[in-house]
């Protein structure tokens, strides 16, 4: 009859099956700082550190409550960085991700359950940033109405061949945010559109006014509701004093080489006309008295 091992010497060996179990994992670090970048839906999840020849990562990832998947460019990779925009196909989804440390191509390992580092979740909708926009101005006959004509941004997204924008996105809940002043004031105005052809109306007529323009989607959190600000542009003036076309230092310059012109003229001229009456002078000396 086999009797149990006392409690006591059971101990050592769960300590040393703990010991090696810690070991055999601890030869595969876990990632860190697992983060999502996105924008205009090119999404990719990018981690730390670098891994050495001993081990490499592997991406799973899910629409939360679902089976988890791989892409097939991300298995048993020594890169930090995975593009999943093609992978994340339902976009109002939310996704959680997991970064594997497994052997590198090649290696078995005895282990059933690697080490894994979990993302935040992610909604590609709800969470991507949105890129400036580009925009062209056109200024009414009566200098009182300026349009501005949005070109709403491409995304990585495409449907067949058609990429496709974000107002294919977002459709309705796409908002556009003007920011605008006049060129010689740091007051700020701001109006809200619907739709990317913004017409600004009661302007100051001939003066120049500066614009920014941003995608703006007030369905989403605050911190999201906002792309990224564009680059400034400005109207045409088409009343601007001289002083304000021409700096003073312009002028003053100006003026000094007029008047450099007019003494050079001057000199050359003064030159001129004492030569001349030196050779005058020498001619009559030259003829004979009796000749006068």
């Amino acid at each position: 009859m086999m009797r149990s091992a006392a409690p006591g010497a059971l101990l050592p060996l769960c300590l040393c099956l703990f010991l090696l179990t810690d070991l055999a994992s601890g030869s595969f670090p876990r990632a860190q700082n697992v983060t999502w970048t996105s924008t205009n839906f090119k999404t990719v999840l990018m981690w730390e550190p670098k891994p050495s020849t001993d081990y490499s990562y592997t991406v799973e990832f899910s629409v939360i409550g679902q089976d988890r998947e791989r892409n097939p460019h991300c298995i048993k990779t020594t890169e930090t960085v995975c593009d999943l925009t093609s992978s994340l196909t339902e976009l109002k989804a939310t996704y959680l991700a997991d970064i594997l440390s497994e052997p590198p191509r090649g290696v078995t390992s005895d282990l059933i359950e690697f080490p894994h580092t979990r993302s935040e979740r992610f909604c590609p909708y709800k969470d991507t940033d949105i890129g400036k926009p580009d925009f062209k101005i056109e200024e009414s006959k009566d200098k009182r109405k300026i349009t501005l004509y949005v070109k709403d941004p491409l995304t990585a997204l495409f449907e067949g061949n058609r990429q496709l924008s974000i107002k294919d996105i977002f459709a309705d809940e796409l908002q556009y945010k003007v920011t605008y002043r006049k060129a010689t004031s740091t007051g700020k105005k701001v109006q809200i559109s619907k739709t990317s052809e913004i017409e600004l109306t009661n302007l100051d007529r001939g003066e120049s006014y500066c614009f920014n323009v941003q995608a703006f989607i007030p369905s989403r959190s605050i911190s999201k509701q906002l792309g990224d600000l564009s680059l400034t542009q400005c109207s045409q003036n088409n009343n601007q004093s001289f002083l304000e076309v021409y700096s003073i230092g312009v002028i003053a310059g100006a003026i000094f080489l007029i008047l450099a012109i007019v003494a050079t003229v001057i000199a050359v001229t003064v030159v001129c006309c004492r030569r001349s009456r030196k050779a005058q002078r020498r001619e009559k000396e030259r003829v004979p008295l009796g000749a006068v």
